[in-house]
Order: C-alpha cells, then sequence, then structure tokens
C-alpha cells in the first residue's frame, strides 16, 4: 500500500518546523528496526544543494535523538540529468522509508524528474509504503500543477487535484489566490500551506488530510468564485476537501 504524502508550506528544518519533522518520521515504516531517510535537494540545484541537504540531514538527525527514533539520514544528491540516472543513487532511494524534497526552484522537479531512474526509484519506495514528503517548491512539484516564474508547469501528480501555495498567510493569501486564479486551470483547489506547517495525506488517499504545525493551512476549493470561501485549519485539524 501507498505511504503518505507531506505537503509543507516551507521554513523546512528551521526552529518550529520539530512537530512536522517528527509527525513523519513517526508515520515512516521502520526498515529493520531503523527508518531510512533521503534529503534530497534537487529544487535547489541553481542554489547551494549541498547545504539545502545538510540542514535537513542535520534537523532530521537531532530530532530524531529527541523522539528516539533511531534513523539513518543521508543526502542523495539529485541535481541533475545525469544524476537522475544515476543507478546506485536510485538504488539508495529505492531502500528508503521516507524520502523528503526541500524548496528552492518550483520548475526543476517537475521538468527534470519524468521518465528518470530516480523518479521511478521514488514511486517503488512509495508504493511500499515510504512517506514521500515534499516542502515549498517540492511541495508544489508533487501535486497536480506547479507555478513557476516562467508559468504553470503540471506537477507529478502524486496528490492529485490541487497546486500548493507555499510560504501562505493572512497577509499573503489573497495575493497567492489572484495570482494562482488567473493561471490554475479550473478544476484545481488551491492549497495555502504557512512555513513550518505541513498536511499529510492518506496513503490510500481516502479520509480527511491532517494539519501538523505551528500555522495555518486554507484550502480554497475549485469551485470557488471568491478568496472568502477558504477553509481555514490548524494543527490538530482535518481537512475535508
Amino acid at each position: 500500500m501507498k505511504g503518505p504524502v507531506a505537503l509543507h508550506g516551507g521554513g523546512e528544518f528551521l526552529p518550529g518546523d520539530e512537530r512536522f519533522l517528527r509527525a513523519i518520521l513517526e508515520l515512516a515504516p521502520n526498515a529493520a528496526g531503523v527508518v531510512r531517510v533521503a534529503v534530497v535537494p534537487t529544487a535547489a540545484a541553481r542554489g547551494r544543494p549541498d547545504l539545502a541537504a545538510a540542514n535537513g540531514v542535520e534537523a532530521i538527525r537531532r530530532l530524531a535523538v529527541d523522539a528516539w527514533i533511531p534513523v539513518e539520514v543521508e543526502a542523495v544528491r539529485i541535481v541533475d540529468p545525469a544524476s537522475a540516472a544515476d543507478p546506485s543513487l536510485a538504488d539508495t532511494l529505492a531502500a528508503s522509508t521516507l524520502i523528503h524534497l526541500p524548496g528552492g526552484d518550483p520548475d526543476i522537479i517537475p521538468t527534470l524528474y519524468p521518465g528518470t531512474a530516480a523518479w521511478a526509484a521514488m514511486e517503488r519506495a512509495h508504493a511500499a509504503g515510504a512517506v514521500l514528503a515534499g516542502a515549498s517548491a517540492g511541495a508544489m512539484a508533487l501535486v497536480a500543477w506547479s507555478w513557476t516564474p516562467a508559468g504553470g508547469v503540471p506537477g507529478l501528480g502524486i496528490v492529485p487535484g490541487l497546486t500548493v501555495a507555499p510560504h501562505a498567510d493572512a497577509t499573503s493569501w489573497a495575493r497567492w489566490v489572484a495570482r494562482f486564479r488567473g493561471a490554475v486551470p479550473a478544476d484545481l483547489g488551491v492549497l495555502g500551506l504557512s512555513e513550518r506547517t505541513g498536511v499529510i495525506v492518506p496513503g490510500d488517499g481516502a479520509g480527511p488530510w491532517r494539519v501538523v504545525g505551528e500555522g495555518e493551512a486554507r484550502w480554497l476549493p475549485a469551485d470557488a468564485t471568491d478568496v472568502a470561501a477558504t477553509v481555514i485549519t490548524r494543527d490538530g485539524d482535518t481537512l475535508e476537501r
């Protein structure tokens, strides 16, 4: 059975994100007594992918120690077509029980991954129960449609029916909706996520989504014509689409 998908609004690995990280670690399958975590800094490929990965590795190790969760955490440096085709990196991804895609540029993952060994390995791991998590640009890539500075592109479609607006809060939400509503396909809802906040989507796709983190999750259904129709949820709430 497929594992859960965790969509996160950004500010990943920073102080205040412990609640979300602990939730996804606790959901990840325990392979031979250990949660095997891969931090994959693809979206940061044009910036500092090694730093993005190192921040994730350190934050997850630190939290795992505090939570008494045995982990093996490593960076899996998928940053270009050559690394996405690397069979040894793909093998590492396929054996992982939690795969985390931190943020960066929103166009890289959806345009690089399709048809690659890396993405096929992630899909195999997810089909076997691994948690697939994405933050900011990573979350945008996992759903049906992703906004990029050059316009919209299809996402990887692991979670259908929506687009993700990261870094969304009370002051920015109306601007996000105005931007997205002019470009997003009409049949997609908009999920707004504050920093250090995410939703956890059940692996079977059924049932409500769980909100985890210190901020808010906002849901605007596809058929909504006014931002006032937004449903606002917080840590511990469930989100019905």
